[in-house]
C-alpha cells in the first residue's frame, strides 16, 4: 500500500491523488538520505574510536604501558562517554543536532592527532625514558587525551537516534535503524583493517599512524553532515513522521503539512514528557540493565578481540585485527540487519523479543568461542557471537526510542548509554586486571554477564511495541492541565 495513498478514492481528483504520491516519494527519499548520511558519518566516529583498541598491543610492546593502564584508560573513556551520551542526548532533543554531530566529530579528529604526536613533546615535558618507553607523564597524557575522546565521541549517537525517531515511521524504525546501525560494524571493521594493515606493513613503531590517518579520514567527511542532514522533516515541507503511520492506517490524504514550527511542543509539555516517558518509565531502566550486560560482552570482543586473539588463541596481529573486522563487517551487520527485519516482519514491531533471543545466542557462542580448542571453530562462533550481540546492540536502542517516542528518543537512549557504558568498569578494568592473571577468567565473567542480560530483558516481554498512545495521554493530560 502507498503510504500517502487514501485506501478509497472515490471523490477525490486526480490533482489530490498525485499530491499523495509526490509526498510518498519525498519521504522515502529524505529518510534513506538520512540514513545514509548518518551511516556514513557515524562510521567515521569509530575511525577515531576503535583505532584505539587495535592498536593497544603495538602501544603496550612500544611504549610499555600495561594491560592495567589500558584498561583503565578504556573504562574511564567509556564512563565519561556514558555521561557525554545522556547530556548530549537531552540537548540532541531539544537544539541542533546536526551542530552536535558536526563539532564531535571534528574535536575527536584533532584529539587522535594530539594523541599521535604526543612522544614529540618528549623534550618540553619528559615523557619517554632514556629507553624510549612511556614515563607516568606520558601515560596520563594519552589517558587524559582518551577520556577526553570520550566525551567528544558521546556527541555521535545521540543526535543519529534522535534524527532517526524524527525521519523514520515507527512501524519502520526497527529495521531501518539497523541498517543505521551497521556504521557501528563498518566503522569499527573498516579501521581494524586499516590499522592492522598499518602495524603489519610498518611494524608496532608505526602506532601513531593508527591515529593519525583515521583523524584525517574523519576530518574529510564532515561535509556529509552539513549538506546532508535535516534535523526534522518540517524543515522540507513533510509532516511528522508518526502521523504518516496514523494516516495508512485510517487511509487519510495529506491535506496540510503545516510550516517548521507545527511539530514543537512547549517547554513545561517537554517536562512532562521526560518525565513520564524516560525517567518514570520503567521500560527504560530495564532496557538500561539489559545494555550494561550486552555492551559487557560486545566490549569484550571489540576491544580485546586483537589481544586475546593473538595472547590466548596463537595469532598474529594482522590475522586478529582482521577477524575482528570479519566479526563486525559480517557478523555484526548480517545479525543486525536480520534482526531489525525479523522485529518488522514476525515479532510485531517488538524489538524487546528480538534482543532476547539475540543475547541468548551471543552468550552460548562466545562459550563455545572460549572452550573449543579448534582455530577454525574458535573464528566461527566469535563471528557468530557478534552476529548475535550486535541485534540487541541495535535495537535496545530502538526500543528505547519507541517507548520514550520522537519526543525524547535521545534522552532515553542516553540513559541507556550512561548505564551501558559503565559496563567498561567490568570489560576495561576489571577485564584489564584478569587478563593479565588468566584470559579464562574474563571469558567466564563475560558469559555470566550475557546470562543476567537474557534474565533483565525478559522482564518487559509483555510490553506494547512503541509509547505513542501512552504519550497522547501525557500530552492531553498537559493540556488539560
Amino acid at each position: 500500500m502507498k503510504i500517502f495513498e487514501k485506501k478509497s478514492v472515490t471523490g477525490h481528483s486526480f490533482l489530490d491523488l498525485l499530491m499523495d504520491r509526490t509526498l510518498e516519494k519525498k519521504y522515502n527519499y529524505w529518510s534513506w538520505r538520512t540514513i545514509i548520511s548518518l551511516m556514513i558519518t557515524y562510521s567515521l566516529y569509530y575511525f577515531v574510536r576503535k583505532n584505539f583498541s587495535v592498536a593497544m598491543p603495538a602501544i603496550e610492546a612500544e611504549l610499555g604501558i600495561t594491560k592495567a593502564q589500558l584498561g583503565i584508560f578504556l573504562t574511564l573513556n567509556g564512563v565519561i562517554y556514558g555521561l557525554s551520551r545522556f547530556v548530549n542526548g537531552i540537548l540532541a532533543d531539544r537544539f541542533s543536532k546536526k551542530l552536535i554531530m558536526i563539532l564531535g566529530l571534528g574535536l575527536s579528529a584533532l584529539v587522535n592527532l594530539f594523541i599521535c604526536f604526543s612522544p614529540k613533546l618528549n623534550g618540553i615535558m619528559n615523557l619517554l625514558n632514556d629507553e624510549g618507553k612511556a614515563t607516568l607523564g606520558l601515560v596520563y597524557l594519552i589517558g587524559g587525551l582518551w577520556v577526553i575522546n570520550g566525551y567528544l565521541q558521546g556527541m555521535g549517537v545521540p543526535p543519529c537516534l534522535s534524527l532517526l525517531a524524527n525521519w523514520i515511521r515507527p512501524s519502520q524504525l526497527a529495521t531501518r535503524q539497523s541498517v543505521w546501525n551497521a556504521s557501528h560494524s563498518l566503522g569499527a571493521g573498516f579501521v581494524a583493517v586499516l590499522c592492522g594493515w598499518l602495524l603489519s606493513k610498518y611494524g608496532y613503531s608505526a602506532w601513531n599512524l593508527c591515529f593519525a590517518i583515521p583523524a584525517i579520514i574523519a576530518i574529510a567527511g564532515i561535509p556529509v553532515i552539513i549538506f546532508g542532514i535535516k534535523d526534522k522533516p518540517a524543515q522540507v515541507g513533510l509532516p511528522p513522521v508518526e502521523k504518516i503511520d496514523e494516516m495508512e492506517r485510517g487511509g487519510q490524504q495529506v491535506e496540510e503539512v503545516g510550516d517548521e514550527k507545527s511539530d514543537d511542543i512547549t517547554t513545561a509539555q517537554y517536562k512532562k514528557v521526560l518525565s513520564r516517558m524516560v525517567f518514570r518509565n520503567p521500560y527504560i531502566w530495564i532496557l538500561a540493565g539489559a545494555n550494561f550486560c550486552v555492551y559487557v560482552i560486545r566490549f569484550t570482543i571489540l576491544d580485546w578481540g586483537s589481544s586475546f586473539l593473538t595472547q590466548y588463541k596463537g595469532m598474529d596481529i594482522s590475522q586478529a585485527a582482521s577477524i575482528v573486522a570479519t566479526s563486525e563487517l559480517i557478523g555484526g551487520i548480517l545479525g543486525m540487519l536480520l534482526a531489525g527485519w525479523a522485529t518488522d516482519h514476525l515479532f510485531k514491531n517488538r524489538a524487546h523479543w528480538t534482543c532476547l533471543f539475540c543475547t541468548l545466542g551471543a552468550t552460548i557462542s562466545f562459550l563455545v568461542f572460549w572452550k573449543t580448542q579448534s582455530l577454525g571453530a574458535s573464528v566461527f562462533f566469535l563471528v557468530l557471537s557478534a552476529f548475535f550481540i550486535y541485534g540487541p546492540q541495535a535495537l535496545l536502542g530502538a526500543c528505547a526510542s519507541l517507548q520514550a517516542t520522537k519526543r525524547a528518543a535521545a534522552t532515553a537512549n542516553g540513559i541507556l548509554g550512561i548505564v551501558g557504558y559503565l559496563s567498561p568498569i567490568v570489560s576495561g578494568a576489571v577485564f584489564g586486571v584478569l587478563a593479565d592473571r588468566s584470559w579464562d577468567l574474563v571469558f567466564l565473567v563475560s558469559v555470566i554477564f550475557g546470562t543476567i542480560g537474557c534474565v533483565i530483558i525478559a522482564i518487559m516481554w509483555s510490553a506494547p511495541a512503541n509509547g505513542y498512545a501512552k504519550l497522547e495521554k501525557v500530552l492531553k493530560e498537559n493540556t488539560e492541565a
